[in-house]
């Protein structure tokens, strides 16, 4: 565990100590949010302290407690208010709206624990199940879907918090077969320190990694911004091993193996429903020598859609593209001036470019090469062709640096933007190349009718396949100060419903959790779901084990 609970903010994103950096601009930067939302003025909400939360009383009898204690250490048991208040739900637009209100209701675990073993998670595990009480497995908490929200099934009596983060090890690296396997509860910084000090990378970089874990990127089937070159958690798990209310369940890390059903496939995914994991083995590649991030402006979201099929269906070995649609990246492109020093002239440039007809509806393409210096030489006039053949213009490393360097710093905006009445929420899907014209339309659309047309849609391509892609949307808006959550349970229906109707999934990469079980039913069938339900009977009959999740007993 790199920082104690009380050095992350409970009711916010990462680090109490850390902000996003407005470069000494926050006058112009705030004038331009508000602009952007068409507000007279930025109200000023500020979170209510924890100190003034009601907090519920735990409800776990001290018979369980004395158990745990005993079987972890008093010292691993917490019931204080900071470390039930901070594992009470993940850091969803939704979960901060209750957590800066301080309006947690019930969602609040009674006790959280830290075990540092697989027999330590055994033991949490019985005596719950004795109990009656509910167990939600929590590495980072960053979910955003509902995913660790401390609930409890109707005939339970509480809820435990299982924190995994003090299995954090690194327990074998095969530098011959490019694999490692980790405890489960390890944060991504950690976990690529250890690899890369050894000359190697799993390279899996979600905008959570500093805030996430190894076990929380399988359980929720997650995808890093370089997908493309190092693949999605279900691609790089090749074993696992978790602690049930029924024993242990491990799967052996073959490269590839006919011996039936593929059983990582069950586990990646799962989102703690079915067992706790405590272990996996992944694929891990050697440090890339050379990187190579730049940018290409194209004069439609069309236009760019296509350069990005082109290349990923002749096979070209990029790490990641990323395409923003004219929205994103003019709202990008104005935040990010507002951030340069005083004084700043712009470049005559802008206006050449505009006059070429690359202005303001211009759609920006971030292409990432990574690998042996001869390779991504010969990877990078294969992507630059194909993009200047789609109508691509190349702007150089300038913008990819200045990605690559930031790119986990944007979560921290979020905050200061609920401090002045500003909703910010995201959303993402994927589908076949043949829809993506319909779902973009559609989705933009439904979040539009729902918030109104000051709201800001910002769109863009964040994973691509030969089949298709991944839509990523992020919408900020006035928030209705009265009814915020009403305001959310809107905007979220009609979206989901706009993917669902256009062929879309409910989600390519954040899960189903609490808010998209109502969607990821139908999309599975009501066959698939009583397969599951089976396997959850087998595996927890109890049903303690992270329940409201997925799907129902």
């Amino acid at each position: 565990m790199p920082h104690s609970r009380e050095e992350l903010r409970w009711n916010g994103w990462g680090l109490r100590s850390q902000g996003f950096d407005l470069k000494g601009n926050d006058a112009a930067v705030w004038d331009f949010v508000r602009r952007t939302i068409g507000l007279a003025e930025l109200p000023a909400t500020p979170p209510v302290p924890l100190a003034q939360v009601d907090l519920p009383e735990s409800r776990l009898d001290e018979s369980l407690v004395d158990a745990l204690r005993a079987s972890l250490g008093a010292a691993k048991v917490k019931l204080g208010d900071y470390e039930r208040a901070f594992h009470a739900m993940g850091r969803s637009y939704a979960d901060l709206v209750r957590l800066r209100a301080g309006e947690l209701g019930d969602t609040v675990p009674d006790a959280v624990v830290y075990p540092e073993t697989e027999a330590e998670v055994a033991d949490v595990l019985a005596q719950c199940a004795a109990a009656g009480v509910a167990v939600v497995p929590f590495g980072g908490g960053s979910s955003v879907v509902g995913g660790v929200e401390a609930q409890k099934a109707a005939d339970q009596t509480g809820v435990v918090t299982l924190d995994t983060t003090l299995m954090a090890k690194l327990l074998d690296l095969d530098p011959v077969s490019h694999t490692a396997t980790f405890q489960a509860g390890i944060y991504g910084p950690d976990l690529e320190a250890e690899l890369q000090r050894r000359g190697f990378t799993l390279g899996h970089y979600p905008q959570s990694f500093e805030f996430s874990t190894l076990g929380g990127w399988i359980a929720a089937r997650g995808a890093g911004q370089q997908s493309n070159r190092y693949g999605c958690a279900d691609e790089w798990t090749v074993g696992v091993r978790l602690i049930t209310p029924e024993g242990e369940w491990r799967t052996l890390p073959f490269p590839h193996s006919a011996a039936g059903p593929d059983l990582n496939e069950l586990v990646a995914g799962s989102e703690g429903t079915l067992g706790v994991i405590t272990e996996a083995t992944v694929r891990i590649h050697e440090l890339p020598a050379k990187r190579d991030y730049r940018a290409y402006l194209f004069k439609s979201f069309e236009a760019g859609v296509a350069a990005v099929r082109r290349i990923v269906q002749a096979e070209i070995p990029v790490a990641m593209m990323r395409l923003s649609d004219p929205d994103e990246s003019h709202f990008f492109g104005s935040f990010k001036g507002l951030l340069k020093p005083p004084g700043t002239v712009e470049s005559a440039g802008e206006k050449a470019l505009a006059a070429a007809g690359y202005g303001d509806g211009r759609a920006v393409l971030m292409i990432g090469l990574e690998g042996d210096p001869l390779d991504v030489r010969h990877s990078l006039a294969r992507t630059m062709a194909a993009a200047v053949r789609e109508g691509g213009l190349p702007v150089g490393t300038g913008p990819g640096k200045a990605w690559y360097e930031q790119r986990f710093a944007m979560p921290y905006l979020r905050d200061p933007m609920l401090d002045r009445g500003v909703g910010i929420d995201t959303l993402e899907t994927s589908t076949q190349w043949s829809k993506v014209p319909t779902l973009y339309a559609a989705v933009r659309r439904a979040i539009r009718s729902s918030l109104g047309p000051d709201a800001a849609i910002l769109t863009h391509v964040s994973h691509s396949y030969t089949d298709g892609c991944s839509l990523y949307f992020t919408f900020f808006f006035a928030r209705d100060l009265e009814d915020p959550m009403g305001q959310w349970r809107q905007v979220k229906r009609a979206a989901s419903d706009a993917i669902a109707e256009s062929g879309g999934t409910i989600s390519h990469h954040h899960g189903v959790g609490t808010d998209h079980a109502e969607w990821f039913r139908p999309e599975k069938g009501p066959l698939a779901i009583e397969m599951l339900r089976a396997a959850k009977e087998r595996l927890d009959p109890a049903n303690i084990l992270n329940p409201g999740k997925l799907f129902e007993r």
